[in-house]
């Protein structure tokens, strides 16, 4: 008997997608042209017949022969496979739709020229950049605990990565410093904030984007630093991090009009890192407590993520005066590069001595 049932549950489905399949078979001749099938999808009379994230998958990978046309089995093979996407994705893409998806989907046409966008998250690639950075930053870490029995900036992770001003000439320390972390509250804020921010990111604009603003955030945080702290040691991934506050900050305001909760985020996140700096200067230059907290690190970030998040991260709608700004923030962001490295290099008596 529960054989039986078994057998309906799946022979029902089949039955079900039998049907829709001849209705998409308008010459029922057992199989379905690509262009006919594209038409036919965007025509009001065959709407929410399959879902929309489907539909792509089909568009882009049914045709597994090779020869133009769809036939059921294939059809049936790629629905039994979007269906088997599991709990998991599932919640991955009302996770990114909470996040940085607009309310509506947009096509080709109505795109910025980048590539289609999707509202539905294939989990192909993974979103597994800021993943990777995060577990690097934690052997980093248990590096040097291990070695020195606690964490310690005199660890061998730390002694090799850590923004040195004595050591600006080690050029490789305006980008490791990311690694280091001192304390594990310190580390695990961080790792929070860069996997529950920059995984969503990740999904939606691609891994290469993120990357590009999260480094972008980093160099420009020590850069920072360097200036307007020049003494100072630098660890963590703060820099990285406020960068992908900014470019959060950056996507919400390109496409405000396409994205849900967008007052709702643009406050959350300007109230963090209010507080957060807020808290950092309030500590050092009205308590007097010199814990030399590289907030520097934490503006030069986020100033970068803002620049570059503009740049490279996908609009979804680009308007005449978003053209303005892309090209302000290009002119912006390098001048202010090129003035920090410049200063750096040509200006060796504003720095502590080499050692």
């Amino acid at each position: 008997m529960e054989n039986h049932r078994t057998s309906l549950l799946k022979v029902k489905p089949t039955i079900h997608w039998q049907l829709i399949f001849d209705k998409y078979d308008v010459d029922s001749d057992g199989r379905i042209s690509l262009p006919e099938l594209k038409n036919m999808l965007k025509s009001e009379s065959y709407a929410k017949d399959i879902p929309n994230h489907t539909v792509r998958q089909i568009m882009r990978k049914a045709d597994r022969d090779a020869n133009g046309y769809l036939d059921f089995p294939e059809f049936l093979k790629m629905i039994e496979q979007e269906e088997e996407g599991g709990v998991m994705k599932n919640a991955l893409n009302r996770y990114v739709k909470a996040t940085v998806v607009p309310r509506k989907r947009f096509t080709a046409d109505e795109f910025d020229g980048s590539g289609d966008y999707e509202d539905e998250y294939t989990c192909n690639p993974p979103a597994v950049l800021m993943i990777l950075i995060s577990f690097l930053v934690v052997i980093a870490f248990l590096w040097d605990v291990i070695e020195e029995g606690e964490t310690s900036v005199k660890g061998p992770a730390a002694s090799l990565f850590i923004f040195n001003p004595y050591k600006r000439y080690e050029a490789w320390r305006y980008l490791t410093y990311m690694f280091v972390h001192v304390g594990v509250f310190h580390l695990v804020v961080n790792l929070f904030v860069q996997i529950l921010l920059g995984v969503p990111l990740e999904m939606v604009h691609g891994w290469w984007r993120v990357l590009l603003v999260y480094l972008a955030g980093v160099v420009a945080g020590s850069l920072g630093t360097s200036i307007s702290d020049p003494g100072v040691y630098l660890a963590g991934a703060s820099g990285g991090v406020y960068a992908i506050i900014a470019a959060h900050l950056a996507t919400i305001c390109l496409n405000w009009a396409e994205m849900e909760f967008a007052l709702l985020q643009l406050i959350v996140f300007l109230a963090l890192t209010v507080v957060d700096v807020g808290t950092a200067v309030y500590t050092r230059y009205v308590k007097g407590e010199h814990n030399q907290i590289g907030y520097a690190a934490h503006l030069g970030g986020a100033l970068a993520g803002l620049l570059v998040g503009i740049n490279v991260l996908r609009n979804l709608q680009v308007r005449p005066w978003e053209k303005k700004l892309w090209w302000a923030s290009i002119v912006i962001y390098t001048t202010l590069m090129l003035a920090a490295i410049i200063w750096n290099v040509a200006v060796p008596s504003y720095f502590p001595p080499s050692h």
